[in-house]
């Protein structure tokens, strides 16, 4: 049967070099789960693959949009399921490698048939959010779905606007559209996680902010701050630097921020994954990781 790999963990851990090990002893091409890569102008903010590391291994949905392109989970689903047959074409394997949750989610488990929202319908929406805030916007949806007013995160105003969108692309509730069900895919999956001690995960992200400076990302963060209100750039990192250039905080503060903010989002992660009983934990690097998928391939 054909294997996907995936290869997923906490920010910084080290999932691009562990990928692309794996995927060279498996004969494997690459398929990036983070929503962020996907833009071509912010490789240094969003750790990119690099061109060097690309040429070792293929890398797909790597800085194939543009800043203003809009993309989804539920269009990540669709493209990956389309090129998977053919990546099973060159070899029974496939590595997928994020941090990017809902991407992997979505791949592994599919994901609700939810409308694809128009140009208009999101103009719409973001702009009565930024004229009225997120109370306005809560106000919307808890007229248009109560029961998803409910539990959605009120302070994650991304979540509130999605969910007031769809209600007004679907012209029905957002929680008549969800059920939950995982879909049946037509190849094994064998999830590999990866992580560290706290202390040295953190330590490690400390360090890639740093890089990331070095590398620079105050030139990329000056480069797309004339389009700071683009949905993807609404990411750690830009968000701290924005504020800087705005004179809000000083440079200090803001690399500080970034590193602290960083962290916060590795914990989210580590708590998300924490829910998925059929992900198996090693150290990056592991050598154990490539005998684990064999052995996991034998058994079956």
């Amino acid at each position: 049967m054909n294997t996907l790999v995936v290869i997923t963990g906490p920010t910084g851990v080290g999932k691009t070099d562990t990928a692309i090990s794996i995927a060279q002893a498996l004969s494997a091409e690459i398929i990036s789960a983070d929503s962020r890569q996907l833009y071509h102008e912010i490789p240094v903010c969003t750790a990119a693959p690099t061109a060097e590391q690309q040429a070792l291994i293929p890398h797909h949905f790597v800085g194939t949009l543009n800043l203003d392109e809009y993309y989804s989970a539920a269009q990540f689903e669709s493209d990956v399921m389309q090129l998977l047959p053919r990546l099973f074409e060159r070899s029974p394997y496939a590595v997928m490698c994020g941090g990017s949750m809902l991407y992997i989610d979505a791949v592994c488990n599919g994901i609700d048939d939810i409308p694809t929202i128009s140009d208009e319908i999101r103009n719409q929406v973001y702009a009565e959010y930024e004229e009225h805030g997120l109370y306005y916007m809560l106000d919307r949806l808890k007229a248009l779905d109560p029961e998803h007013y409910e539990v959605v995160d009120k302070k994650n105003y991304k979540r509130v606007v999605h969910a007031v969108e769809i209600c007004l692309q679907a012209g029905q509730t957002y929680t008549s559209l969800r059920t939950n069900k995982s879909k049946e895919r037509p190849f094994r999956i064998i999830k590999i996680g990866l992580n560290l001690p706290r202390e040295q995960l953190f330590d490690r992200i400390n360090r890639r902010v740093d890089a990331m400076v070095e590398s620079g990302l105050l030139e990329e963060a000056r480069r797309v701050y004339p389009l700071r209100h683009l949905n993807s750039l609404n990411t750690v990192g830009f968000k701290e630097l924005f504020n800087y250039f705005d004179g809000t905080w000083d440079y200090d503060t803001a690399i500080a921020r970034i590193q602290k903010n960083t962290r916060v989002y590795a914990k989210k992660q580590l708590t998300w994954y924490a829910k998925d009983e059929s992900m198996q934990w090693f150290a990056p690097g592991d050598p154990q990781i490539l005998e684990y998928i064999k052995q996991t391939i034998q058994q079956e």
